[in-house]
């Protein structure tokens, strides 16, 4: 089959670290397909353009993946540049689509949802399978987030919008696995049937995984040392991140073996540091950021993966996290800090997570979980790898191929 994987965001992850649609192509290709992702030149969170001419767009091979890259003005933080990008991208896709052979399937997804609406709109006009895969549930979480009202003009376009895509796919992939509660909180059940929703979330390369633990090794004492319990965090380090909750846990655990080691960066990270000198917070210690491929030897060296959030109200109907597949392909037990219904390191019985968060009751859990003796903890480590494999991304791309070759119901009618 010839599919086309359409995503806004989808640069070659040397240059943005979303590789979800890269490890889909390469997949997919390996089952004999042949797969082309379309996305913006911009790459996000940067001022980076890949294509800085007036070049319409352009096409790069790398790690034998084609990419069609269209090109768009760039943007600055979440305004109006953002938008009109968003826009822009959706507006031009159709013309540079129309280059290229007919695609037997496309994966449209959104966010945003203006090119998922694109895609599916290609899909009906090419005749063939679309499918929409939600990766952010627009505009919900702009409302969750505090962004704008639920009556809010942008917002009812927005849901509109999005009730047309759910409806007029051919099937809907959701990263989050209670998807369909959101379904029907807005009463779509009807138009939005269960039997064309389905679940695929986020997932590891657990050959890249497994490649990189071996050759990408962070020479670290307190990894090396035996004497120490390891909470390992791995990420941001920003406000949104909400990362003083952990400096405030760290002070309540009493077990003198427990030491958190913290990799990544971001704003907030030299206030913290200075938390740490001012309050005098002995077992918190700021390694600083790490290139990706260096992570699993991280996290494959520590005692307890911390993933940690800011609870969200979106959380009922799941996560997605992509730190949460590492954490899980360590084979170490995990410790949550956020209420969520649908969390696989919960679901597996690869760790324990907290329910309301504060920082006694994190400090709780890690102390229990340093307790731990070594058969409990042998059986949280190795349900963790059983969820890992569930989660590799040669699994999830049989689950996504099963989507696309899943016969058409109904027609396309308007």
């Amino acid at each position: 089959m010839r599919i086309w994987l359409i995503n806004h965001y989808a640069v070659p992850p040397q240059y943005y670290p979303l590789a979800r649609q890269n490890y889909f192509a390469k997949n997919l290709m390996r089952l004999g397909h042949e797969v082309t992702i379309f996305a913006a030149s911009t790459v996000h969170n940067s001022d980076k353009n890949l294509i800085e001419d007036d070049t319409p767009y352009r096409e790069d091979v790398v790690d034998g993946v084609h990419y069609v890259l269209i090109r768009c003005k760039g943007y600055h933080g979440n305004g109006a540049s953002r938008i009109l990008n968003m826009l822009e991208f959706a507006r031009k896709l159709p013309g540079v689509c129309d280059k290229y052979p007919r695609p037997d399937a496309i994966v449209a997804t959104s966010m945003p949802p203006m090119s998922c609406a694109a895609g599916i709109k290609l899909a009906r006009k090419y005749g063939c399978r679309g499918i929409a895969e939600i990766a952010d549930l627009w505009p919900e979480s702009i409302i969750a987030y505090g962004i704008a009202g639920p009556h809010n003009p942008a917002v009812l376009w927005l849901r509109r919008l999005e009730k047309w895509i759910y409806t007029k796919a051919d099937a809907v992939v959701f990263t989050v696995e209670g998807a369909y509660d959101y379904i029907k909180e807005q009463h779509w059940e009807k138009e939005v049937p269960r039997s064309k929703v389905y679940y695929i979330n986020n997932g590891v390369d657990l050959e890249l995984f497994d490649y990189n633990k071996e050759h990408f090794r962070v020479e670290d004492k307190d990894l090396d040392d035996p004497e120490i319990f390891k909470v390992v965090y791995t990420g941001s380090i920003r406000r949104v991140n909400g990362l003083g909750l952990l400096l405030d846990a760290a002070k309540a655990v009493k077990d003198p073996r427990v030491r958190f080691l913290i990799w990544g960066d971001g704003d907030e990270r030299p206030m913290l540091e200075q938390r740490v000198k001012d309050e005098n917070i002995g077992n918190v210690v700021f390694k600083g950021r790490v290139e990706k491929k260096f992570v699993p030897s991280i996290v494959s060296r520590a005692d307890v993966n911390f993933a940690h959030n800011t609870p969200s109200p979106l959380f009922r109907f799941g996560i997605s996290f992509n730190k949460m597949f590492d954490y899980l392909a360590a084979g170490k037990p995990v410790l949550s800090d956020f209420p969520c219904p649908h969390n696989p390191s919960v679901t597996y019985k690869a760790g324990l997570d907290v329910q309301h968060p504060d920082a006694k009751s994190v400090a709780r859990r890690v102390e229990e979980m340093a307790a731990m003796g070594p058969d409990e903890r042998e059986t949280l480590s190795q349900n963790a790898l059983r969820a890992a494999h569930d989660y590799d991304f040669k699994k999830l791309t049989e689950k996504l191929l099963d989507v696309i070759e899943h016969p058409v119901a109904d027609g396309k009618e308007d």
